[in-house]
C-alpha cells in the first residue's frame, strides 16, 4: 500500500510530535535530578556552616582560655 502526499505529511508531523513529548519528558526528569542536586548543596552548605560557627564558638572559648591564663 503505497503512501500519498498527506499520509507522508501526517507521519512526519505525528513523529516530530512524539520527538517533542519526548524531548519534554527528558527535559523534565533532568530538572527533577538537577533539583535534588540543588537541595543536596544547599543541605552540605548549611552542615559546613554549622561546622564552621562551632568551630568559631570553639576558638573563642580557647582564646578566652588563654587569656585568663595570661
Amino acid at each position: 500500500m503505497p503512501l500519498t502526499m498527506e499520509g507522508a505529511t501526517l507521519a512526519i508531523i505525528i513523529g516530530t510530535l512524539a520527538a517533542i513529548v519526548y524531548s519534554l519528558r527528558i527535559l523534565v526528569l533532568l530538572e527533577r535530578r538537577v533539583a535534588r542536586m540543588d537541595e543536596n548543596l544547599i543541605r552540605i552548605s548549611n552542615k559546613i556552616a554549622q561546622e564552621e560557627f562551632r568551630i568559631e564558638r570553639e576558638e573563642k572559648r580557647i582564646e578566652g582560655i588563654v587569656k585568663k591564663r595570661k
